[in-house]
Formats: structure tokens, C-alpha cells, sequence
């Protein structure tokens, strides 16, 4: 076993120094790659981890933390009823709108509370593809047929997914659920209504602090206030803590009158008042005992698990396939010439593609227009739809480190497939 261990470290060092030596470090492209890899984590960092992931981590947190396994099990456990705990999976994105990597925290969370694989990986899906604004901006900019083609296939095939993993992995599932099922369930230390309040909040303001811009009137509506409503929940949230988790008045008050101040002195800048009520809910529930310490305990678990791996993934991403319209270590043109027209060769390469490459929520739409632009195809166009937003490179990392190698690799295969199948299917149709 020493030799063995010893032959594979000189293999990696081996290998590093043979990479190091090789190095194009004078080719334009790899330059490009670096840089590409460096732009883009940058801009996930600026755009998508303070409004996006740290909410939705700070939601997962107290799903473990407030959320009893019983009633995770008694919705959607494994042996719960098929009809609810998909149906409620199934459309839960219709009202997140949260991207492939804003998902993972809520999965993270629904899973390890022991919610049924089947559900979990339908909730997993659903959750980035079927946002009910995507669903519109698709019929507005991609047309009418093409919007309703994603939103009924994006729904069916969440649940179809879910179902297959449930039975490929089912003998796993009865273990896992065994294990569940010996804790003993605690009785709620609150009214239900006070905990779906409580959630609610964070939901309202995760889903309308990324509200994006649309030229539908209602959308655009919302959008023009969504800093009002988000402002409400808050104000909501903070009387929550003070009132029924018993958490420092004192803290809260001091919080509050800063995001205030901070929220006057930049009107034009969400971010900054943003950024600091979050570190004063930190600040507030970090130093608590009880029900709120430990949402804090568990948004950390869950942030030093997901944050690494989906920051190291995001900069993979970058390397090879750079940022829209941007060239990285993949030229563009191979995969703009492999999505471009009819037959089975080109959907199934925009639905390979879509899954590595990494969409904020609602830029899926502008890219597939230019690609049309360029020749794709209808049913690439809705391969790409219903595989790129629900999957990319650091969602995939993220995915194996919460439920393993197979049941992932299982799971990419089926959105791809299905991704695949649809676009050949319905495609000629649209």
C-alpha cells in the first residue's frame, strides 16, 4: 500500500511539472482562458453571491434548523405521497427564479433533512428551469410556441427525472430512509404559521432582490419596486427575530438604523445596504443561543461545503468556455458550427453544451436568440433551454459532493437525454 501511495504521488508530481514545462503561456488563447476565468468569477462574485447564494444559504440553513426531518419526510420523504411530493418539486421554480447555483444551497438543504431522492432531484431541476419569468421572456423574445414548449417539458420532465432516480437508487433510498426514520421526530416549538412566515420572508426577499428588468408591463412593474417589497420582508423578518426567536433588540435596532442611513446616503447603490443587513443578521444570530445559533451553525455548514467547490467550478467554467460572446480555452466557432442546423447530432450537442456551461437566470434567452441568428436549429434552441439552466460545470461539482458519483453522474445523463429528446421531438413542431 506505501509503494502504491508512493508511485502516485510521483505520477501527480510528474504530472504537474510535465504541465508546468508545456505550458503555452505565450498563446493568445491561453491568455484569453486566464483571463476569461478570472472575469467571470469575478462578475459571479459581484453579481450572484451577496443578492443570490448567501440568502439561499441563509434559507437552507433554516430549513435544517427549523424545518423537523418529520415533516421534511412527511411531504417529501420517500414515503410520502407521490402526488404532492412531486407536484409541490415539480413547481417550486415557477416561484424561486434562482439560477443553477442558487439551487444547490436549498437543495442541500431539503436533502439532508431526509426529503426522498425522487423529490429532492425533481425540487433540483424545477428550481432553475421552470422560473415563471423565463417562461415568459422565452414566448416574448424566442415566440409563443417555444415558451410554452419549455414550460410544459420543464415540468414533466422534472418529475419524470425525479421518479427514475428514485428507482435506479431505490434500494439506497430504503437505507437512507431507514436511518431517517429511527430519529425520534421533535414537536414543533412553534406554530406552523409562524414558521411559514418566517420562511416566507426570506423567499420574498431572495426571489425580488434578483428581480431582472423586463418590457412586460407587470414584470416591469415589479421590477421598479421590487426594493420596497424586498425592504417590507425585511423589516418583517426583523420583527420576527426580535419577537419570536428572542434575538438581541439591541443588535437588530443597531442594524436596522445602519442599513437605513446606508440605504439614504446610496439611493442608486441596492448592494451596500444589501451587503450590510446581512452582516448584521450574521452578526445578530451568530452570537445567539437556542434556535437561532443554530441557523447560524447550519448556514455556516452549508456555506463552507457548497461556497469552495462552486467558486473553484465557476473559474473552470470560465477557463474553458469564457463568458457570452468572449473566447476562452473552446473556440466558440466549434460550437456555434456543432449547434447549428437540423438532426439529432446538433440538439445533442446543445444540450451537452448547455450543461457545462453556466447561465445567470434569464441569460439563457439572449444567447440562444444570437445562436438562431447564427443557424441553430428550433430543437437545439430548446435542448439548450431546458438543459442549460438547470446545469452547469459548478453545479455538477457541488451536486457530487452532497449525494456522490453515481447518483450524479445518473442525473446529468437524464437532463441531457431528456434535453436531447425533447428538442428532437417537439422541435420540428415549433
Amino acid at each position: 500500500m506505501k509503494n502504491k501511495t508512493e508511485w502516485r504521488n510521483a505520477l501527480i508530481l510528474l504530472s504537474v511539472f510535465l504541465v508546468a514545462w508545456w505550458m503555452p503561456v505565450d498563446s493568445v488563447r491561453f491568455q484569453n482562458g486566464i483571463h476569461e476565468a478570472l472575469a467571470l468569477s469575478k462578475w459571479y462574485a459581484q453579481e450572484h453571491v451577496i443578492l443570490c447564494l448567501l440568502p439561499a444559504f441563509f434559507i437552507a440553513g433554516a430549513i435544517a434548523s427549523f424545518f423537523s426531518q418529520g415533516s421534511v419526510m412527511r411531504y417529501l420523504g420517500a414515503g410520502a405521497k407521490r402526488t404532492t411530493a412531486y407536484g409541490v418539486a415539480s413547481v417550486s421554480g415557477t416561484i424561486l427564479a434562482v439560477c443553477s447555483c442558487t439551487v444547490l444551497p436549498l437543495f442541500a438543504g431539503i436533502y439532508r433533512m431526509g426529503a426522498g431522492l425522487g423529490p429532492a432531484t425533481a425540487f433540483l431541476y424545477s428550481g432553475p428551469a421552470i422560473s415563471a419569468l423565463a417562461i415568459v421572456m422565452s414566448a416574448k423574445v424566442l415566440g409563443v410556441p417555444m415558451g410554452i414548449a419549455r414550460g410544459i417539458s420543464a415540468i414533466v420532465f422534472s418529475i419524470v427525472i425525479g421518479l427514475i432516480m428514485a428507482f435506479l437508487f431505490r434500494k439506497d433510498e430504503k437505507e437512507r430512509e431507514a436511518v431517517v426514520m429511527q430519529i425520534p421526530e421533535e414537536e414543533p416549538s412553534r406554530p406552523l404559521w409562524q414558521t411559514s412566515a418566517f420562511f416566507a420572508a426570506q423567499v420574498i426577499i431572495l426571489i425580488f432582490a434578483n428581480w431582472g428588468a423586463s418590457e412586460t408591463p407587470f414584470f416591469a412593474a415589479v421590477f421598479h419596486a421590487k426594493w420596497w417589497i424586498v425592504s417590507v420582508a425585511a423589516v418583517a423578518l426583523a420583527i420576527m427575530l426580535a419577537t419570536w426567536f428572542q434575538c438581541s433588540k439591541q443588535r437588530i435596532g443597531i442594524t436596522s438604523s445602519i442599513v437605513l442611513i446606508a440605504a439614504l446616503a446610496f439611493p442608486a447603490c441596492h448592494l451596500i445596504p444589501f451587503t450590510l443587513a446581512l452582516a448584521g443578521l450574521t452578526w445578530t444570530i451568530a452570537g445567539s443561543d437556542g434556535e437561532s445559533g443554530e441557523w447560524w451553525r447550519q448556514t455556516w455548514s452549508f456555506t463552507k461545503l457548497v461556497m469552495p467547490l462552486l467558486l473553484a467550478g465557476v473559474f473552470v467554467a470560465g477557463l474553458m468556455l469564457g463568458r457570452p460572446d468572449h473566447e476562452a480555452w473552446i473556440p466558440s466557432e466549434w460550437i456555434n458550427a456543432a449547434v447549428g442546423g437540423d438532426g439529432i447530432s446538433p440538439i445533442f450537442f446543445s444540450s451537452l453544451a448547455g450543461s457545462l456551461m453556466y447561465f445567470a437566470t434569464l441569460t439563457e434567452i439572449p444567447i440562444v436568440e444570437g445562436l438562431r441568428g447564427a443557424g441553430m436549429g428550433q430543437g437545439a434552441a430548446l435542448a439548450l433551454l431546458l438543459a442549460g439552466p438547470a446545469l452547469s460545470l459548478p453545479n455538477m461539482i457541488v451536486i457530487r459532493s452532497l449525494m456522490g458519483t453515481k447518483k450524479t453522474i445518473s442525473y446529468i445523463i437524464l437532463v441531457i437525454l431528456f434535453s436531447t429528446l425533447a428538442g428532437w421531438l417537439i422541435g420540428p413542431m415549433l
